[in-house]
């Protein structure tokens, strides 16, 4: 018997069967004898899930007197090592295999063959059903796949009947049960404790048993070319992947959705009786118990991405197409996804959103810069995290070293709120510092101002009592937009952000764009084409050559700082040519401007970012033209090392407390001297606080940082002796130490200042 034939035999039968009035313990009776007469095989049993032990449900074959009282653990007996495992045995000589167990209550020891599968629901095994022969043999793989596919309907009986406990249809007592710790790479730091939560939720099939199988094959044709359409579009996609490795992921989900193998077994299943959801899931519950049996970590990728496209698959073909930001949190929640773009985290509730578990993830992604600015740390690079997480698990996220904990115990759990604890401690002490100016005990005043980048940052001004916003990150509002905004838009923005700061000074970049923050709406010009897009098509270079872009961003600003000071900076400067080219774009539209009778700015200050080597070597000519400059340490880091700072392999190779950048940004500090400019750091390495004391000894007097680090920066700024600092740093630069970091760890610890 062919298995569609078997197992669309079972189904008919077990359909009319769950359409009927019959109690939930009558209809399992009907059941195993259903399976057993279309199977031959004397002896069906189902055991199912209950207070973490699998109990003898029903049976024909065995004892009836062992119903209800035959239990056992999971992973005990061939029954809990199917369960354990989700996996499937087939056993000629049941007893001869090392996890056998005998029951004597049930009257099995006449029975040498044996074959179970788990009844699977949510990826978890909530019961076995097994079915027992006397001869010695294996079963056929074609009654195998029957029982595969009967198991999956019994599921949905099961659930429906309320006949597993709510805890175990949630699957905490069976597969991935144990804690389990999982590392990857900080994206953004901080703590974060919340139940895990999928960006694509997983689907619940609700209906199994098709009544038109048909019409059931049309559905799943028709989501097929849904799919492959989803999927050509997303070779143009510039987004899609993170250095690189966008095309090979493409082309192996190209050849899956086109793969006439895996719609045949997806028809196959629809053929047995399957709907076109409980299809498409029983072929991806077969995939899953493969993934389980393979050691080719190459093989083992390819099988997730296939996993990838039957979620997609699934998602189409029943119509459930939103993500948990649209269904709504429920409560503190840790994010897991594959990938997620800026837009997309924007959408989740800010005060339940605790942190983000990304699959892959870049240093440099949108998304982590927006995180970054609403204060959620991420964890990136976490392999299989959806495979190894389930929905609903406890989550304790330690991005700062890198670490998560999934369904942890009670001694994690008590370590995870102790450090918790004394960081809330530690934030609370800062809190305090939101009225204290930051002034060194040698009396020299520090500017601590604050980076934002969305409209929402604003307040975060007066929470912390920075000095101002030393950075506003203009392409946020292009990133998070589906097509490019507005002039009126972007002026909107730009006004309140002034109003919401006051009386204090706010910096607005130029729209910073193309290399890796690529536009969709301006493929061309942002698409990632760039060997090195650190150092390729973005920024200043883009905006000049977009000349109608950068006019409309400064007629948006200089409108909206009508009667106020305005503050611009210009990104990636190379050259001072550049500088002198925007800055005419600026004038042009103030002249019109003025023609217009508009109302102006009281003035502009002009600034640029030192990111560019090059421009320091330019300086004795661009500074005179200059009100301010704001050193990106990010970006020249890198740059200085040649060493693309999203490559995991360089993330920690080059450290900031190097004498060769020390070195540099000295001598831009001792050249700036001699203009009237207004010099400060702006970058993640002010926002740190041995890094900001070794910037403050080298005359450094603003920095500009995420508003989470404000409040610890001016506490250290209290500390610190400007002039003994200077001095060391000074004396280290010209006999540079074999360990500079652990050298001005050592000089801090001994005048007890803290720089953890």
């Amino acid at each position: 018997m062919l298995a569609a034939a078997a197992a669309r035999s079972i189904l008919t039968q077990l359909h009319e069967l769950m359409a009927s009035r019959m109690h939930a313990q009558g209809k399992l009776n009907q059941v195993v004898d259903i399976i057993g007469e279309a199977l031959h095989s004397e002896v069906c049993s189902i055991y199912l899930l209950r207070e973490g032990m699998l109990e003898l449900y029903a049976t024909r074959g065995l004892n009836q007197s062992a119903v209800h009282v035959t239990r056992m653990g999971v992973g005990e007996g061939l029954t809990g090592t199917i369960a354990r495992n989700v996996e499937t045995l087939n056993l000629a000589h049941a007893a001869a295999h090392p996890e056998f167990q005998y029951r004597e209550e049930t009257g099995e020891e006449k029975f040498h063959s044996f074959a179970g599968v788990p009844i699977v629901r949510r990826e978890r095994a909530i019961g076995v059903l097994t079915v027992q022969h006397l001869d010695p043999r294996r079963y056929e793989d074609v009654e195998i796949e029957a029982l595969q596919t009967v198991a999956m309907v019994l599921a949905e009986m099961i659930q429906n009947a309320g006949l597993v406990d709510d805890e175990d249809m949630d699957g905490q007592s069976v597969a991935h049960s144990g804690q389990e710790l999982l590392t990857g790479l900080t994206l953004v730091k901080g703590l974060a404790r919340g139940q895990a939560v999928f960006h694509q939720p997983r689907i619940t099939i609700e209906q199994t048993v098709a009544e038109d199988i048909e019409a059931e094959r049309q559905r799943v044709y028709l989501a097929f070319d849904k799919m492959r359409e989803q999927i050509e579009h997303m070779s143009n996609q510039a987004e899609f992947g993170v250095d690189g490795e966008h095309e090979q992921v493409i082309e192996t989900y190209k050849m899956f959705a086109y793969d006439e193998g895996w719609s045949r077994r997806i028809n196959e299943a629809i053929d047995s009786g399957l709907t076109a959801e409980a299809a498409i899931e029983r072929v991806q519950q077969r995939t899953r118990m493969r993934m389980r049996e393979i050691d080719d970590p190459l093989l083992a990728d390819r099988m997730h991405d296939l996993e990838d496209l039957a979620n997609r698959l699934l998602r189409i073909v029943s119509g459930q197409l939103g993500t948990a930001a649209s269904l709504g949190l429920h409560g503190d929640a840790i994010l897991i996804a594959k990938n997620l773009g800026p837009a997309e985290l924007l959408e989740y509730d800010r005060r339940r959103l605790k942190g983000v578990i990304l699959e892959e993830g870049s240093p440099t992604a949108h998304v982590v810069i927006v995180a970054r600015a609403m204060g959620v740390p991420v964890l990136g690079r976490v392999r299989n995290a959806r495979a190894l997480i389930r929905e609903g698990d406890d989550v304790l996220l330690d991005a700062t070293r890198a670490t998560l904990v999934v369904r942890p115990l009670s001694d994690a759990i008590e370590a995870f709120d102790m450090r918790f604890a004394r960081s809330q401690e530690r934030q609370a002490e800062y809190a305090k510092m939101r009225d204290v100016e930051p002034i060194t005990r040698d009396g020299q005043r520090i500017q601590v101002m604050m980076n934002a980048g969305l409209r929402d940052d604003t307040p975060m001004l007066s929470l912390t009592g920075a000095d101002g916003i030393g950075l506003f990150r203009t392409e946020f509002q292009f990133l998070v937009s589906a097509a490019l905004p507005a002039r009126d838009r972007q002026m909107r923005l730009y006004r309140d952000v002034l109003e919401a700061a006051g009386d204090k000074p706010v910096i607005f970049r130029t729209v910073d764009i193309g290399g890796d923050k690529s536009l969709p709406y301006l493929r061309n010009e942002t698409s990632r084409e760039d060997e090195n897009p650190a150092m390729g098509w973005r920024a200043l270079r883009l905006a000049l050559e977009r000349e109608a872009l950068l006019k409309v961003q400064a007629r948006a600003l200089i409108e909206a700082a009508g009667g106020r000071t305005l503050n611009v900076m210009f990104p990636m400067v190379s050259e001072p040519w550049e500088f002198d080219a925007v800055r005419q774009v600026f004038e042009t539209q103030l002249t019109f401007l003025k023609g217009q009778k508009r109302k102006l700015p009281e003035a502009i200050r002009y600034g640029v970012m030192m990111e560019v080597p090059a421009l320091a070597e330019m300086l004795d000519h661009l500074l005179p033209k200059l009100s301010f400059m704001s050193i990106g340490t990010n970006d020249l880091t890198q740059f200085l090392f040649a060493a693309d700072r999203s490559n995991p392999k360089l993330a920690e190779r080059y450290d900031w407390l190097s004498p060769a950048i020390f070195r540099f940004l000295q001598r831009i500090v001792e050249t700036s001297r001699d203009y009237p400019i207004d010099l400060g750091v702006c970058g993640e390495m002010g926002g740190r606080r041995l890094e900001a004391l070794a910037l403050i000894g080298l005359g450094i007097r603003r920095l500009s940082i995420t508003p989470a680090a404000v409040g610890p920066i001016k506490e250290l700024v209290c500390k610190i002796d400007t002039q003994e600092i200077g001095e060391a740093m000074r004396g280290w630069l010209a006999y540079p130490p074999a360990n500079m970091r652990e050298t001005l760890q050592r000089w801090a610890e001994e005048r007890n200042i803290d720089v953890d």
